[in-house]
């Protein structure tokens, strides 16, 4: 079974769209992972969770998420990132908030812990960069853990980044096999990276092979910040779209 694995997808339905796109150009996809903030930021929440809906996808609540939907206040939020989750909140429909607002903080699925942030701090720790990969492993109930949040696509191997955590204008692809040591695995993000590269980022799992494959897709970024201008969004939130930072 091929599962598409995606996390900080931020309101970006163009970049989802080619993540997609991208994923099933290699063989269908049987289901979706999302490690949260599937809003926030972006000009298209709505449809952004419909297309991920659509999709079967298992998804915990990131941090953005639960600022939208009113589960965290938004007053620990920059200014940028507060007016963009204030004007996203004001565009969901019923629906799309009783969907967020029902999303667990972590999930397990196949050996797999699926977590925003980490085990420690699921809704904001920044594994790598203000927390301790072997912390997230010692308290992971799995033996292999799935995050997001920093937006920076990477692996790591019994507590050590393969590769380091390195800004790179094109992001490298590569295959992390399970069952040699315990990974974690960030996709990185989908709708805002700024791991220096701004194509979206995910990851595909292969369950046959026991294979985790990162990859990145680009797409029409300019049209998103078309969006994002439109509905005056802050200005940095969509330059940095282009930049990958």
């Amino acid at each position: 079974m091929r599962t598409l694995i995606v996390s900080d997808i931020h309101s970006n339905l163009a970049a989802l769209e080619a993540v997609i796109r991208a994923a099933e150009a290699d063989g269908p996809l049987d289901g979706a992972w999302c490690m949260g903030d599937v809003v926030g930021y972006g000009p298209r929440p709505v449809e952004t969770v419909r297309l991920l809906r659509s999709l079967g996808a298992a998804c915990v609540m990131g941090n953005h998420d639960a600022g939208t939907v009113g589960r965290i206040s938004l007053a620990d939020f920059n200014e940028d990132c507060r007016i963009a989750d204030e004007w996203n909140a004001s565009r969901l429909d019923d629906e799309t908030r009783e969907f967020l607002l029902a999303l667990p903080e972590t999930l397990e699925s196949d050996g797999f812990t699926l977590v925003h942030g980490s085990p420690a701090a699921p809704l904001w720790d920044y594994l790598g960069f203000t927390s301790d990969a072997q912390e997230a492993l010692d308290l992971a109930p799995t033996p292999d853990v799935l995050v997001g949040h920093s937006h920076f696509q990477f692996v790591n191997r019994d507590g050590a980044f393969e590769g380091g955590l390195r800004r790179n204008p094109v992001r490298p692809e590569r295959t992390a096999e399970r069952g040699d040591g315990r990974l974690i695995v960030n996709p990185g993000s989908v709708g805002q990276p700024r791991d220096g590269d701004p194509r979206a980022a995910y990851a595909v799992y292969d369950s046959g092979a026991g294979t985790l494959s990162l990859r990145s897709a680009a797409y029409d970024i300019r049209a998103t910040q078309r969006a994002m201008e439109a509905a005056d969004l802050p200005e940095w939130l969509i330059v940095r779209l282009g930049e990958g930072r």
